[in-house]
This record gives structure tokens, sequence and C-alpha cells, in this order.
């Protein structure tokens, strides 16, 4: 086991991890960054197969390096696992893998961390928490383990074909829920969807990706989410090319909706009876965006192709418009339910004084409470873009930035002063 000393530890060599190493790099500051498994792990192996990108290659990445693909294509989950893994060989990241953090906690009497490790001790004057925002898979406590049914989180999804035969309940209408029912649709199965409030974005309108209008409307910039949407999944897909997630389409493709799941007894799992609320409000949201992309492109005399189809939003399913309120599960032949409902903080290793009665990190634009401790991935560090690939690298450089301030106080030493004799 050994002792060492490094001026900033950072914590994680996902996307966020690299692109705190790069602006550390660039203000000239050493440092290290320990990941316990390989660079961009989460990609790899917390994401189902046929999973890709969310944004096309020409927005989700670092200004440094572009993707191999067509700048329109939504790259696949490997893809991007491997250009992070480039990204890193290209700005010499200082990386070791394999090495697992167990605790940090604050020194007593001088400045700085004591940081234990699986290969030992290090002493950091500044500690960067990287490790993003899905750290623990949340399932809800609605369904025993011993009921019977097969119940696994939406990370642990892979394909249809691990999944005992039968039905499937899937729960959450955010990208994971809506992508992972639709998969599982395609693949022959009968599949029900419990849709919660949602965000319904155009995957693009008037031949622009939504990526692009969130951009030149300012809604990437936002400080805040909207009041009581903290926690609104937002439904967008870039599978098969990239679409609108609609869920009149899912169901009329022979999926059955259902409003947010509550309770369970006796094999009867109960709905709460919002599922036309939800998707109206969907609607909503998704027809506002169109609005105001119209008064933008009026408003800066844009020569964009019109698509007035894009308003016409058909009649609503007879699941939304006469829901049931309860599902036997047995009766339907549902063996399995994957849970797409999100995740939770998980900062057990880190001993320090800077979490909320919620466990939630207090922090300002990632900045802790705690002098020489940083957040960094996390939803809404600074802004709606902060949990995605290139809103962190923007976030990174904010905070190598007031790391590299403090080292300036730091490093200060008052000058000598004579006093004059009278």
């Amino acid at each position: 086991m050994s002792t060492e000393e490094i001026d900033v530890l950072v914590v994680g060599a996902g996307q966020a991890g690299i692109a705190m190493s790069e602006h550390l790099t660039a203000h000239g500051i050493t440092h290290l960054v320990l990941e316990r498994d390989r660079v961009a792990e989460r990609w790899r192996s917390w994401r189902w197969d046929s999973l890709v990108a969310n944004g096309p290659a020409w927005h989700d990445r670092f200004p440094g390096l572009e993707f191999d693909i067509d700048a329109d294509e939504f790259a696949t989950k490997e893809q991007v696992a491997d250009y992070l893994a480039a990204y890193a060989d290209k700005i010499a990241a200082p990386i070791r893998t394999g090495v697992e953090v167990t605790a940090v906690r604050r020194n007593a009497g001088r400045p700085g961390f004591q940081v234990e490790t699986s290969i030992g001790t290090i002493d950091a004057r500044f500690v960067v928490s990287a490790t993003g925002a899905f750290q623990r898979p949340i399932i809800p406590n609605v369904i025993p383990a011993d009921a019977g049914i097969h119940q696994i989180h939406s990370s642990s999804y892979r394909n249809p074909r691990q999944l005992p035969e039968g039905a499937v309940l899937v729960v959450g209408a955010g990208s994971s829920g809506v992508q992972i029912a639709d998969e599982l649709r395609r693949s022959g199965r009968a599949v029900h969807l419990a849709v919660g409030p949602h965000d319904r974005p155009p995957r693009s309108y008037r031949g622009r990706d939504f990526c692009w209008w969130l951009g030149v409307l300012g809604k990437w910039g936002a400080a805040v989410p909207p009041l009581g949407a903290e926690h609104v999944t937002i439904a967008v897909s870039g599978a098969r090319g990239g679409h609108t997630v609609d869920f009149r389409a899912l169901a009329a493709d022979g999926i059955t909706l259902w409003g947010t799941a509550t309770t369970f007894t006796n094999g009867v799992l109960r709905f709460a009876s919002d599922l036309r609320t939800n998707i109206e409000n969907g609607d909503a949201n998704y027809l506002a965006m169109l609005a105001e992309a119209d008064e933008y492109v009026a408003r800066n005399g844009l020569e964009l192709p019109e698509e007035p189809d894009a308003h016409l939003l058909g009649p609503l399913p007879s699941c939304v418009t006469e829901p049931a309120a309860e599902l036997a599960l047995a009766e339907a032949g549902v063996r399995t339910i994957v849970w797409a409902t999100g995740f939770a903080n998980d900062y057990d290793w880190l001993r320090v004084d800077t979490f909320d009665d919620r466990g939630r990190p207090v922090h300002q634009r990632g900045v802790s409470a705690e002098p020489g401790l940083y957040f960094l991935g996390l939803p809404w560090l600074s802004n709606r873009g902060s949990s995605f690939l290139w809103g962190v690298w923007h976030d990174a450089a904010y905070i190598a930035g007031q790391i590299a301030i403090q080292r300036g106080y730091l490093a200060h030493k008052a000058a000598s002063r004579t006093v004059p004799v009278s």
C-alpha cells in the first residue's frame, strides 16, 4: 500500500472526469483521475445493447474532437465509450483505472483531504467528484421481491432475449422507458407502459434537430428547471435514425398505456388516474416548442421549410380516454417489469459536511459548501445542459477556473512591511 500527494484528485473517468482533466491541464494544474472500472464504463455496461445517444454527433461531443460518423447520426453506446477513451488519450489524461475510492475525509489542522483508495492513501489539496448523476438505480418499493415477477432496472436491461417469455410492463416514460418499450414491442412482446409526467419535444422541426432549437431558443442555458418540473423526464429518442416520441403511435403499435404505478396487492397493480393529464401536458409541451420555433423563424427571417402537419395531433387512443385503474399481472401474462425510474446519488464515500437532509450535494455551480471539494456532471449543475456530454465540458472549464483561483490565493505570500521608527 502506498501514500502519495497530489494537487487535484478527480474521482471518475467518464465524460465529466475527462473534461475536468482537459481543463486542469490547460491551467497547468497537476492532477490525477481515478476510475474503479474502465474509462467510460457506464456507457458500456450500464446501457442496453441498442442504445444510441439522444443528441446528434455534431452536438453531443467535446469541442476538440468530432465523432467518426456522419454529423447528423446518433452515436451508439460503444461509439460514445470509444470516443471518450480516444479523447482521454488525445489529451494524455493522467487516468488510473481499476482503482476505487472508498473514503474522502477533510484533513485535520491543515488544508486538503485524505483519500482512501483500494491501492493506498492519497493526500489531495482539492477533490472533484466526477461520478455523475447515475450512481444508484432506483426501483420503487411497490412490488415485493417475492411476488413471482422478474423485476430489473433499465440499467440492467440489455435486450429482449434476456427476459423471461411473456408480456412486459415498462414503468417510466422518459427516454429510456419509451425506447425499451418500443424495442420490446418490435420484438413481438406484449408490452404495457406506465406513463408519468414528461416533456415531449419534437425530434426535429423545420429541418433542424431539437438540440439546435433548444440552443437558439436559449433553453440550454436555463439555470433552473421550470417550477414543478425538477423531476420531469424528457421523452426523446435517437433510435432508428431519430424520431419524435409519439404515445399515440406507440398505442397504435400495440403498447397499452397506463398512468403512474401506485400500489400492488394480491397480484394486482394499480395506477393513478393521471394518464390523460400526463399525455396532454406532454402534448402541450410539444406544441409550445413548435410555436416558439415558428416565432423565432419569423422574427429572424429564416428560410426553413414549413411543417404544418407537425401541429396536427391525432385522436387519443382508448387506453388513454378510457384508462383502466388496475392490471392483474398474471392474467395479462406479465412476467417482467422493467423499472425505468431513474437513479439516486451515492456519496457514502464522501465523509464531509456538504449534503442537505435529503443527501443532495450543497453547491453553487459545482463549488461545494466544503472548501476544496467540487461536483461535476450533475443535472442542472449550472444549467439545463450540465449532464450532457457537451454541457459537462463547459461546467468543467468553470470549476477548473475556480480551482486555479483558489490555488492563486494559497500561493500568495504577504509582503513584509517595515514599520517606520518615530
